[in-house]
């Protein structure tokens, strides 16, 4: 309400407003979780615009929203477990989306992505709204990135939930940064503090905070040995109940003449289990954690096959109970903004 108050009075010639956007269509064939009883075949059509608003009120005021469209269609409607996760609320603090039709053979919501503003003033930064917060250097598991978590082995890898949340930033010098955060969530309050610098074309950042009561301090960094990329996440968090636990990341990256691309992590969940009678099921399937198990190693694999045609792969090994996940991708580039990708997530 303030930002479209700001509009309304800003004098004509200190607002400057680009709008985008894009159409994304996503046809699947799979089956339901084996969680959620009984298995299912289904196929799933998702149709999605999102349309994006952003501007800016004279030199120091900015802003982005991020409106999504969506309609969803095929026999996935009439599965039990859709009909279980269709209704439950995401953690966020806001709940900024509606479902406006529901009637089994069509289902159709909208959303606010993304709604926040931003001022700047000389080397200080803050953000209010709805925004993405990406802390940690690895590709696959971020310890660090405890405000908006991401899953490795979701079908849209570009897709991150937001978070309801002030951030403020603070450029001390060229190469280094003290970002204070708070967010509010339905499971509770976070804040943190984190410090991020450059020593010997390192990266290196120090965090520390409570994150919906748990006390949680970690670090990362990034940089290049040579031809080879480097970079590692550590965490320590300290539960309210329960024991404390570590979680660590390592990984390595390299990139041929030829465009072929070798990444490779190695990912310790102080958190998981090693004995699958032991995973905790019901709070990965709330959302809560995204990790049953205790050790993983994932890999990346992407090449050109021509300069419009490019295949990707992605590999994770659950070390503990030997199963894995394996995603080949090729990804084509019909147009300068039309892209086509035909994939397949195989699970084992």
């Amino acid at each position: 309400m303030l930002l479209f108050l700001s509009l309304a009075v800003a004098p004509v010639a200190a607002l400057e407003v680009e709008l985008g956007g894009y159409y994304k269509n996503i046809l699947a064939s799979s089956k339901t979780l084996p969680l959620l009883p009984p298995v299912e075949s289904y196929v799933l059509d998702l149709n999605r615009l999102r349309l994006q608003l952003r501007g800016s009120l004279g030199d120091n005021i900015g802003f982005d929203i991020e409106y999504d469209n969506e309609i969803l269609l095929g026999d996935y409607l009439d599965t039990r477990q859709f009909a279980l996760l269709k209704d439950q609320r995401p953690d966020t603090y806001f709940d900024l989306s509606r479902t406006y039709v529901d009637n089994g053979t069509l289902y159709g919501g909208h959303r606010l992505y993304r709604a926040y503003a931003e001022l700047t003033l000389s080397a200080v930064d803050l953000r209010i709204g709805r925004q993405r917060i990406a802390w940690g250097t690895a590709m696959l598991w971020n310890p660090m990135d405890i405000l908006n978590p991401f899953n490795p082995i979701q079908l849209e890898r570009l897709e991150r939930q937001g978070i309801d949340a002030a951030l403020l930033d603070w450029d001390y010098n060229a190469l280094s940064r003290v970002s204070l955060v708070y967010a509010r969530q339905r499971s509770g309050a976070s804040a943190a503090m984190r410090w991020r610098s450059n020593l010997r074309g390192y990266d290196l950042s120090l965090m520390a905070g409570r994150f919906r009561g748990d006390a949680v301090g970690g670090f990362d960094f990034a940089g290049q040995l040579g031809d080879v990329g480097l970079r590692g996440e550590f965490t320590r968090t300290r539960p309210e109940a329960g024991r404390g636990f570590t979680q660590a990341v390592l990984g390595a990256d390299y990139t041929f003449g030829n465009s072929l691309s070798l990444n490779l992590e190695v990912h310790y969940n102080g958190r998981g289990a090693t004995d699958t009678r032991d995973y905790d099921f019901a709070r990965l399937l709330r959302g809560e954690i995204l990790s049953l198990a205790r050790h993983y190693v994932g890999a990346y694999l992407g090449y050109d096959l021509t300069p419009l045609l490019r295949w990707d792969n992605f590999l994770i090994v659950n070390l503990d109970d030997d199963s894995l996940f394996l995603a080949p991708n090729l990804i084509y580039s019909l147009t300068d903004n039309l892209e086509g990708t035909l994939g397949i997530q195989a699970f084992h």
